[in-house]
């Protein structure tokens, strides 16, 4: 069996676990990180409009777009 070895970040999200005490602080963290990934995500998307990276036509493009990962049988 393969060990699971986890980074810092991880190690220091496990050690903060301790102070969850209910499925509420649960819910709250869960919208904290989420909304943290989300944040970061806008500043990416705002460098590269910026940049010229992102532009109106690309957005567009995203409409239509079917992206599939093919699964072997």
């Amino acid at each position: 069996m393969a060990t699971t070895v986890f980074n810092q970040a991880q190690l220091e999200l496990l050690d903060m676990m301790q102070w969850v005490k209910s499925p509420e602080a649960l819910a709250e963290l869960k919208q904290v990180i989420s909304d943290f990934f989300a944040k970061k995500g806008q500043e990416d998307l705002d460098a590269m409009w910026e940049r010229g990276e992102m532009t109106e036509e690309k957005l567009k493009s995203f409409e239509t777009l079917h992206e599939r990962t093919p699964y072997r049988r």
